[in-house]
């Protein structure tokens, strides 16, 4: 029985991307079956291809994470031949992305405008550090730098520690997301127009936009949030405790009855039945008492035990894990490709769920330049014609 076809079969996405946003946007697309050309530097790539250790035969294991199911080009931007033939793939295909310096691939004469007027239902996507309508719109913006800028790392970290970052680049990710939405939706605007749109898409904009409670507190309630640890500003009890084999606990408790029912569970019948936790804005006034005596009482029994409690109450909750037992719990989640150098690379799975499955695509990142000669070839160079560009300032060598 042959398998369904996805959503995005049929579309060719060159990506002039680099780094992580957009790579990882791009990556979805593939995920949905879209034709991926990754547009690269020759000789050194996508600047992630460095970025280590660990490397697994030369590639770096940050490069591996979002370029599955692409084809790598290798083309040198600044030679006539190499611009010419991006240019040509770029009017050839359905969705063109980039993540250059704004301006930047307008000078390349790789810009919206440029390339619309020739295609107009092009569909275009932009990936900058900040906004155009922003002061710093000139500005370069790496994920870090925009967490710092964009608030998030003002409510990060220990109350009474220094501000802290994500411990993953989050911005570049949910940048590349709200990239990849913005690009459906104008496929989808395409199909009922002919006509293209231009998607763009900032750090700082995506930064701002998964604030989310903390940002209305300011915008809202006009309170200026603050470093809380792990507990929630709103939501008590709701952090992590530590149990007495020296492991961690997560006790997330959303509704006065999931308290009841843990207090109950647990043998803390008096919290259950105190008038000054009966209800959640009780609770967060009386933060800190609450969370005193939970703190006691959990340290008191192993995290196997609170486990069974929490499962037993039907409160959310679980092990503080590490990155390698989460994987061990979840080996479902894990996609193998195989490498030409490498030989297996595990991926995480596509979370996109169609019809039961989870749609991920099967081809393993690219060596720099792997599909050089099969792209040229289909756009229509052949003979001498394509030994040049393989073998000129365009190749990877």
């Amino acid at each position: 029985m042959s398998r369904p076809a996805l959503p995005l079969e049929g579309v060719r996405v060159l990506d002039l991307s680099r780094v992580l946003a957009g790579p990882y946007c791009s990556m979805v697309l593939a995920d949905l079956g879209a034709d991926v050309i990754k547009l690269e530097r020759p000789g050194s790539g996508d600047p992630t291809r460095a970025w280590g250790p660990p490397f697994a035969q030369g590639e770096s294991a940050y490069y591996l994470c979002v370029n599955r199911g692409k084809r790598s080009l290798t083309l040198d931007l600044g030679d006539p031949a190499g611009l010419a033939v991006a240019r040509e793939l770029a009017l050839r295909s359905d969705i063109v992305l980039e993540s250059f310096v704004p301006g930047g691939a307008s000078k390349l004469g790789l810009g919206y405008e440029q390339l619309a007027e020739l295609r107009p239902e092009l569909v275009y996507g932009s990936i900058s550090g900040y906004p155009a309508d922003s002061p710093d719109a000139h500005r370069p913006g790496f994920d870090f730098a925009i967490q710092a800028e964009g608030g998030i790392m003002s409510v990060t970290g220990e109350a009474s520690g220094s501000p802290m970052k994500v411990g993953v680049a989050i911005t570049d990710i949910t940048a590349g997301m709200f990239c990849t939405i913005g690009l459906l939706a104008a496929l989808r605007q395409r199909e009922l127009t002919g006509v293209g749109r231009h998607v763009e898409v900032s750090l700082f904009d995506s930064q701002l936009a998964w604030l989310a409670n903390r940002g209305s507190e300011v915008l809202i309630a006009g309170q200026e949030p603050v470093r809380l640890g792990n507990a929630h500003p709103t939501i008590v009890p709701y952090e992590a405790f530590a149990t007495s084999d020296e492991k961690w606990v997560i006790v997330a408790v959303g509704t006065d009855e999931q308290f009841r029912r843990f207090c109950l569970e647990a043998g803390l019948d008096g919290l259950a039945n105190d008038p000054r936790f009966a209800t959640n804005p009780q609770r967060v006034a009386h933060r800190h008492e609450i969370v005193a005596e939970l703190t006691r009482a959990i340290a008191q029994r192993t995290l196997a035990e609170w486990l069974g409690a929490i499962e037993r109450a039907r409160v959310p909750g679980g092990a503080v894990r590490s990155i390698s037992e989460v994987f061990g719990h979840a080996p479902f989640a894990i996609q193998t490709h195989q490498h030409p150098t490498i030989g297996t690379v595990r991926t995480v799975r596509s979370p996109i769920g169609l019809d039961g499955t989870h749609p991920t695509a099967s081809s393993a990142p690219p060596l720099l330049g792997q599909h050089s000669e099969e792209v040229l070839a289909e756009l229509g160079y052949e003979g001498e014609q394509l030994a040049t560009l393989l073998a000129g300032p365009c190749s990877t060598s």
